[in-house]
């Protein structure tokens, strides 16, 4: 523990010595424990670097083991060239766990820096910018490294790796290596490998047009090494490079099944057909390994019985997204083969339409689902952590306890939960009954009266008010530790989708989406620890009434989501959205999709109230915006340095804009992300391709995030 600070120092730049205050009103009269936690939510070149030099207590308490073993640099988008190295001097020597992820905006030069962290046993500088000879004049200096996540650039040469660098590569046990160029990068040097984390992003095509294949892997030294591995994950961009490259990686496997192989997910958008290499490496892990998690592509799952075969330990994560799995399919071979599930944290059914219906062949997408299948599931899975059921129409029938989710209101320790709109409509519509005029419900509270923005005294008497009886306030109140929601339309396409192509004819919604609006998404209010929410394609928000609870109640919020938000081609939630805003203090990202969205001065006001915004995204065809509105807020918005905005306008206005905020706050603000560009316009796929994958992974491009990976995939 760091010393109380009572200690005298006689070098004239020491911090002066704290002013004697009173114990009960000042910050250092609490105890050293409660300080080094309140000080452990400090980003670390602010601690070293400025808390530090405030008194003598505080430059003990900030150099204590307890917060520099571990530095976070990570989104913390201030930290400059200067600055890092400067805290790499100061406390290299003390720091086991580094991460840089994502620091796009420094140099190799100071990346290399960290070869002064000679203790290091973790590092993570994916996203940074590092030749070969580079890295390798780092991991030549870490030797009790055991833990590595680099990209594999275009120029990448295993061959300028020095021996020193080989040797520690032969101990690092966990890698995660992101791919931009066909190649094996690292993996054939790390032959104590435990954990192999692969990130496919190779372009199929060059900037300059050539196509790539995977035959420029052939002939490169060595091959990867599996016999310790414990975890294989895969992630693959859409392209056929991507499937090229990762059968090559998969070859080594079918020849022999590591023993001790307990996590085998491998994610692919779209089809990926089985050869004779993966389905041998399928039925060696059925008879020789037990699995504690799994997610294979749609195409080895659909028609096959490997999952009755498959055996599984202790279970903690399972996907079939996108698998023509029925709930018959789930019951047989999941549920009932006698399995325990209660290990179960993760479940990806997105895109399993029929996975809660006893059979798929005769069923229609619209048609309701089976209760008991969804309760058995339950039953079986009560400590589900992490639930996705997205990208699918989930109909419950009408009677006491059927409702969908009433039956998830019984898995308490939800954390993540990704829905379909239509799975928290309350009930069906009946035939004797006639539907509600969007316009009657769009009435909070009566003919003529303005909505009040506040606090208020007692719940909305109207709809747009949480109403106690719905089944998704039920919900809600049964899940209150939940982190993140996404309520995102069964027929939702974005028009900037993450791993899917990009539709620009997307399907209306479903009908019974039409009966959720603001009351269930003023509901939402209850959830008070909630930190991420989305919500896409609901067609009959028209007040944003909804969206002002939100605001009021869910003071945690840090990113946000919003697309296709009430009737196509009509942004009428404008003021309630504005006046959401205003209390998003803690808002740090806010992805907005909606088509005909002007951004004009009165949304950039809005904006600007949300003090810790840093990045910002719109995608709106036919959308204009005004570049006046958009300066003025980069100006008094100082921490937001992710700017993209995709809209109607011409590529001559965008272009001025773009030119215009980088000139004006480049300088200030070392990680700024810019892009101004016309969503319609033939050369977006180009311009897309120059944004960080930080960004286009969590902000930029439209994807379902609950239940995505394994929990705790990567530190």
């Amino acid at each position: 523990m760091a010393s109380s600070g009572e200690d005298t120092c006689d070098d004239s730049d020491a911090p002066p010595a704290a002013a004697p205050v009173a114990d009960s009103t000042h910050l250092l009269g609490f105890s050293d424990e409660i300080l080094l936690h309140i000080l452990s939510h400090v980003p670390s070149t602010d601690l070293v670097l400025n808390v530090r030099r405030t008194c003598r207590k505080l430059a003990a308490l900030c150099l204590d083991k307890s917060l520099t073993h571990t530095v976070l640099l990570q989104k913390d988008y201030e930290a400059s060239e200067d600055k890092v190295k400067r805290l790499v001097k100061e406390i290299g020597r003390d720091v086991q766990q580094l991460s840089m992820a994502g620091c796009y905006w420094l140099s190799g030069a100071t990346v290399e820096h960290v070869a002064r962290c000679r203790g290091l046993v973790r590092v993570n500088l994916s996203g940074c910018p590092l030749t070969s000879l580079r890295l390798s004049k780092v991991l030549s200096a870490l030797p009790h490294l055991r833990s590595l996540a680099i990209d594999v650039s275009p120029g990448f040469d295993a061959s300028q790796l020095s021996g020193e660098c080989k040797a520690t590569l032969s101990r690092v046990r966990e890698l995660k290596q992101t791919l931009y160029t066909p190649s094996y990068g690292v993996v054939p040097c790390c032959t104590s490998l435990e954990k192999l984390l692969l990130y496919f992003e190779i372009l199929d095509r060059t900037r300059e047009g050539a196509v790539l294949s995977g035959q420029l892997m052939v002939g490169q030294s060595n091959v990867p090494h599996y016999q310790h591995l414990r975890v294989f994950y895969a992630r693959l961009a859409p392209g056929y490079i991507n499937q090229e490259v990762v059968r090559l990686y998969l070859a080594v496997l079918s020849d022999r099944t590591p023993e001790n192989l307990h996590a085998f997910l491998i994610s692919v958008p779209g089809s990926f057909a089985e050869s004779g290499a993966t389905r041998n490496l399928l039925e060696s892990m059925a008879r020789n390994v037990a699995l504690d998690a799994l997610q294979l592509p749609k195409s080895w799952l659909n028609g096959s019985a490997l999952l009755q075969h498959m055996k599984f330990s202790s279970p903690f994560y399972f996907s079939f997204s996108r698998c023509a799995l029925s709930g018959g399919h789930l019951l047989q071979r999941v549920i009932d083969g006698g399995r325990d599930l209660r290990s179960l944290a993760g479940l990806n059914l997105s895109g399993c339409a029929h996975c809660l219906a006893p059979d798929c062949l005769l069923r229609k997408a619209e048609d309701d689902i089976d209760p008991a299948i969804l309760e058995a599931l339950v039953v079986a899975c009560p400590n589900l952590r992490h639930l996705n059921l997205s990208a699918a129409h989930h109909h419950s029938p009408e009677g006491p306890g059927q409702h969908l989710c009433q039956l998830l209101a019984r898995l308490p320790r939800l954390r993540s939960l990704s829905l379909p709109v239509c799975a928290v409509a309350d009930s069906p519509p009946r035939a004797d009954r006639a539907p509600v005029p969007p316009a009657m419900r769009a009435v909070p509270r009566g003919f003529g009266k303005k909505v009040r923005i506040g606090v208020p005294s007692v719940p909305f008497p109207g709809p747009a008010g949480p109403q106690p009886s719905s089944v998704f306030w039920s919900l809600l109140k049964n899940v209150p530790f939940l982190d993140r929601l996404e309520l995102i339309g069964s027929n939702f396409s974005s028009a900037m989708p993450r791993n899917e192509p990009a539709i620009r004819n997307s399907l209306p919604p479903c009908s019974r989406a039409q009966s959720v609006g603001d009351a269930e998404v003023a509901a939402i209010g209850q959830l008070a620890f909630l930190r991420h929410l989305t919500l896409a394609q609901l067609p009959s928000i028209l007040t944003g009434s909804g969206l002002v609870s939100i605001g009021l109640q869910c003071q945690q919020l840090q990113s946000l989501s919003l697309a296709h938000l009430g009737l196509m081609g009509k942004v009428v939630y404008m003021s309630g959205l504005s006046d959401m805003l205003k209390h998003c203090k803690r808002l740090k990202d806010l992805r907005l999709e909606q088509p005909y969205f002007s951004a004009n001065a009165q949304f950039f006001q809005a904006l600007s109230q949300c003090s810790a915004l840093q990045r910002l995204c719109l995608v709106s065809r036919s959308g204009t915006l005004q570049p006046e509105a958009v300066l003025a807020f980069m100006a008094r918005c100082l921490r937001v340095v992710v700017c993209h905005l995709f809209t109607g306008e011409s590529l001559s206005t965008c272009r001025s804009l773009q030119q215009a905020l980088l000139r004006s706050f480049q300088a200030e603000r070392p990680a700024l992300n810019v892009v101004v560009f016309p969503l319609l316009h033939e050369g977006l796929t180009d311009v897309i391709r120059d944004v960080p994958m930080v960004h286009l992974d969590e902000v930029t491009l439209f994807k379902s995030r609950v239940a995505e990976e394994p929990p705790n995939l990567w530190w």
